[in-house]
C-alpha cells in the first residue's frame, strides 16, 4: 500500500512540488524516505480532586485541565458517532490504508494551486495532524510552541506528504478502530472542550455512549470548524439559539444525509433526527478550587502541594503542566463530615464581612497518629482572581490556615496555645506539674538563660505582663494551675527556669514554624505566643501531644492515580518523637483538667459525645485573636477568630448577638462532637509521680 501511495500520490502532485521547490526526480524514494513512525504520547486530559464520604463514594472537589478531556475506550462511544464521523469525514476510511487518493488528490492541488487549506484528508490524516499539534501543545515555552504549531499545521505541500506518509504508517501499526476511536478522542469540539466523551457532556449533558444520532452528528459536526459550529455561542448570529443554530443544522443535515447515503442509518432514522431541533444543555465543567465551595481552601493545599512536591516534577512549571494535563485522579485526606461540620459552623459563627475589621476565621482538623488533614474551613469566599477579589471583601485567596510557602498568610500569635511548649520543656528538665514557682507581677523578671545567646543569658528591661483576670494575684502557682487558668505570670516563671532556647527548640520538635518563614523568636514575650504561626502548624502540635509525643507532618493527598488506573508516588506524613511519651503523658494530664476545671470548660461541656479530650485555649493582647485547640486520641482541631487586619476587642464586640470572643467555645465543640462520634477516643497515658 505505501509503495503504491507513493507512485499515485507523488505522481499526481509532482507539477505542484516542482512549482514548489520540492525535488521529486525519484518519486518513490521522496515518498518512502519520509519518516512513517509516529510518536503517539498520552493524551492532554483534565485531572480531578476527590474527597471520600462516609460511604466510600466519592465527590469531586475540582477539576484542572488545559484541554477538558476523558478519554475512553471504543464500546463507551455510540455507534452513531463512529458513522457519523466515517460518513461525514471519510466515507471510504476502512476502505483505504491511511490515505484516501481521491479526496486528498483534490485537496493537496487545490491548497497549492490557491493557497488556501482544503479539505480531503482521511479520518487518519486529522488524527495524525492532531497528534502533532498535542506535541506543540505541551512545550511550555510560547515560542517554541507557536513555531511547532505553525510547523504542524502549515497549508505546504510537503507537510501534507509527511502527513500522509505518517498516516500510512500509522494504518500499518494499528487496527481501523483503535484509529477511530484515537481520532474520536483527540479531536478539538471548540474551545478547550476535546474528545468525543467531554464534548457530549459539556453540549449535551450525555455520555459518548447515550447520544442521540441527532446529537452525534450535531458533535460530529463541529469537527469540521469548531468554531463556525460550536454550539455554545447562543447569541450568534449564523449559529445561535435564534435560528436554530442554522450553520451547525446544515452540517449536522449534511452529515445525516451521508449515513443514509452509505447505509448506517434508514430512512426512517434519518427523516426523523433531521426534523429533531438542535437544544444544546451547556454544562460548563468545574475548573480551579473556586468550584469546591467551602472546601476551597483545603483544595488550594492540595494544588500547592502538587506544585511544590519534588513528587511531581524536577520545577513548579512542570508539576502544574503535568498536572494540568496528566489526567490524573487525586483523592485527598478529607473527610466530609468533619468539613461539612467546619464549614457549617464557621459560616454559623464568623462573618466574612464586619464593618471596620477585617475579621478572619478558621477551623482545622487533623488526624491524630496520620498527619492526615480531615477537614478546614475559614469565613471568606475563595478565589484566586484580582477582579473577583476587588468585589468584596468576603473574597480573597489566602488560606488563612496555612503557611505563606503553602498558599498561607504570614501567621497569627495563638497567644496561650503556645505555652505548651514551655510545658512540655518544663517537664523534660525534671520539673513537675505540682512544682511552684514566683508568679508575682512585677516590672523588672531580670535575666533568662538562652544558650543560644552570647553568653548564655538574655533580659527585657520593661517587660511586665499581665494576667487575664485580676483575681489571678497569686505569688507562686504551680505549673499545673498555671496551665489549668493559662496564668501569663506562672508560665513566665517557669521560664525563668528554663533555657528559652530549648523552649524554641520543642516548638520546632512539634513541626512548629513561622508561617511567614523566619526562624522562630525566642523571647519572653514569645512564651506567651507572639510568633506568628499558622494554625495548622498548632494543629499538628496539638495530635502530636496526643500521640504520645509522636509528631506526624500534615499531608493532604491518600493516593494518586494516572489515567490509566495506575497508583503514583504521594508525599508520605514524617511521624517523629517529639518529646518522650512520659513528657507527653504529663503534658495531657494537665491538659485534660484545663478542659474539665480551665479555661476550656465551655467548650468540653458543649462537646458531645465525650472521650477524653485534651485542650488549650489562647487570646492575644487586647483580645485580638481567641483561639481554642484541642484533640481526642484520634483526631486534634484548632479554632479561632483572628484580627487580620484591623483591631477590635473580641470582647467587646458581638456576632448577632454573641460575644466574638466565645465564637471559638461554639465552634470547636460542633466539629469534635462529629470527631467523636465517628472516630471515638481512648483514654491518654497518666503522668506519673506528679508529672
Amino acid at each position: 500500500m505505501s509503495a503504491i501511495a507513493g507512485v499515485l500520490v507523488t505522481a499526481a502532485v509532482t507539477p505542484a512540488l516542482a512549482l514548489s521547490g520540492v525535488a521529486a526526480t525519484d518519486t518513490i524514494n521522496v515518498f518512502e524516505n519520509l519518516p512513517d513512525n509516529l510518536k503517539i504520547d498520552q493524551l492532554s486530559q483534565k485531572s480531578n480532586i476527590y474527597a471520600t464520604r462516609a460511604d466510600g463514594t466519592e465527590t469531586l472537589l475540582a477539576s484542572f485541565y488545559d484541554q477538558n478531556r476523558v478519554e475512553v475506550a471504543s464500546d463507551a462511544i455510540n455507534q452513531f458517532v463512529k458513522d457519523a464521523a466515517t460518513s461525514g469525514e471519510d466515507p471510504r476510511f476502512y476502505e483505504h490504508g491511511g490515505v484516501d487518493l481521491q479526496g486528498t488528490v483534490t485537496g493537496l492541488v487545490t491548497t497549492i494551486a490557491s493557497g488556501t487549506a482544503r479539505g480531503g484528508s482521511s479520518i487518519t490524516q486529522q488524527y495524525v495532524k492532531n497528534v502533532l499539534v498535542q506535541e506543540c501543545e505541551v512545550l511550555t515555552d510560547a515560542k517554541k510552541r507557536s513555531d511547532c504549531y505553525d510547523t504542524a499545521t502549515a497549508t505546504t505541500p510537503d507537510r501534507k506528504l509527511k502527513e500522509m506518509r505518517l498516516a500510512i504508517g500509522v494504518e500499518k501499526k494499528y487496527s481501523k478502530d483503535d484509529i477511530l476511536r484515537s481520532y474520536l478522542n483527540i479531536t478539538g469540539f471548540g474551545g478547550t472542550v476535546y474528545g468525543i466523551e467531554s464534548a457530549a457532556e459539556y453540549y449535551f449533558g450525555a455520555t459518548a455512549a447515550t447520544l442521540t444520532l441527532p446529537q452525534a452528528a450535531s458533535l460530529v459536526a463541529i469537527v469540521n470548524n469548531p468554531v463556525k459550529f460550536q454550539l455554545d455561542q447562543p447569541d450568534s448570529a449564523t449559529n445561535g439559539a435564534a435560528n436554530g443554530y442554522a450553520a451547525n443544522k446544515d452540517r449536522r443535515d449534511y452529515i445525516l444525509d451521508e449515513m443514509l447515503k452509505y447505509g448506517k442509518i434508514n430512512q426512517a432514522d434519518h427523516d426523523a433526527a433531521i426534523a429533531a431541533p438542535i437544544e444544546p444543555s451547556i454544562h460548563v465543567p468545574s475548573t480551579g478550587c473556586q468550584t469546591a465551595g467551602g472546601s476551597a481552601y483545603f483544595c488550594d493545599l492540595v494544588v500547592n502541594t502538587l506544585q511544590n512536591n519534588p513528587v511531581f516534577g524536577a520545577d513548579d512549571t512542570t508539576r502544574m503542566a503535568s498536572f494540568r494535563r496528566g489526567g490524573y485522579n487525586v483523592y485527598t485526606t478529607l473527610d466530609l463530615d468533619l468539613q461539612q461540620a467546619a464549614e457549617a459552623t464557621v459560616k454559623a459563627n464568623v462573618p466574612s464581612t464586619f464593618p471596620g475589621w477585617d475579621v478572619g476565621g478558621v477551623a482545622v482538623s487533623v488526624g491524630v497518629g496520620t498527619g492526615k488533614v480531615l477537614a478546614m474551613a475559614q469565613n471568606k469566599d475563595y478565589s484566586q482572581d484580582p477582579a473577583v477579589q476587588a468585589t468584596g471583601a468576603n473574597y480573597t485567596g489566602i488560606n488563612y490556615n496555612t503557611n505563606i510557602d503553602q498558599g498561607g498568610s504570614s501567621g497569627f500569635q495563638p497567644g496561650s496555645m503556645y505555652k505548651l511548649f514551655t510545658l512540655a520543656e518544663w517537664l523534660t528538665e525534671g520539673h513537675s506539674l505540682n512544682e511552684r514557682v514566683d508568679s508575682r507581677i512585677k516590672s523588672n523578671w531580670g535575666t533568662f538563660r538562652d544558650s543560644c545567646a552570647a553568653g548564655g543569658t538574655v533580659s527585657f528591661p520593661g517587660y511586665s505582663p499581665k494576667n487575664d483576670s485580676s483575681s489571678e494575684t497569686s505569688s507562686n502557682y504551680s505549673a499545673l494551675e498555671s496551665t489549668i487558668n493559662s496564668i501569663n505570670t506562672g508560665y513566665i516563671g517557669m521560664a525563668k527556669k528554663l533555657d528559652l532556647c530549648a523552649i524554641r527548640k520543642t516548638a520546632e520538635a512539634f513541626d512548629v514554624t513561622r508561617a511567614d518563614g523566619n526562624p522562630l523568636q525566642q523571647g519572653a514575650s514569645a512564651v506567651l505566643g507572639t510568633n506568628e504561626v499558622a494554625p495548622l502548624s498548632m494543629t499538628v502540635a496539638f495530635a502530636g501531644i496526643a500521640n504520645n509525643g509522636t509528631t506526624c507532618s500534615p499531608i493532604v493527598i491518600d493516593h494518586i492515580t494516572g489515567s490509566d488506573g495506575t497508583a503514583l508516588p504521594v508525599p508520605a506524613s514524617d511521624c517523629h518523637q517529639s518529646v518522650d511519651p512520659t513528657i507527653a503523658a504529663g503534658m495531657a494530664t494537665a491538659m485534660q483538667q484545663v478542659m474539665t476545671r480551665g479555661t476550656a470548660t465551655q467548650s468540653y461541656g458543649a462537646t458531645s459525645p465525650k472521650v477524653p479530650m485534651i485542650g488549650k485555649t489562647g487570646t492575644t493582647d487586647g483580645n485580638k485573636d481567641t483561639w481554642m485547640g484541642g484533640a481526642s486520641s484520634k483526631v486534634a482541631t484548632v479554632v479561632g477568630v483572628m484580627s487580620v487586619t484591623g483591631d477590635k476587642d473580641q470582647r467587646t464586640t458581638y456576632f448577632n448577638g454573641q460575644q466574638a470572643a466565645t465564637a471559638r467555645h461554639r465552634m470547636w465543640p460542633a466539629i469534635m462532637s462529629v470527631a467523636n462520634a465517628k472516630y471515638g477516643g481512648a483514654a491518654f497515658a497518666v503522668a506519673v509521680g506528679g508529672r
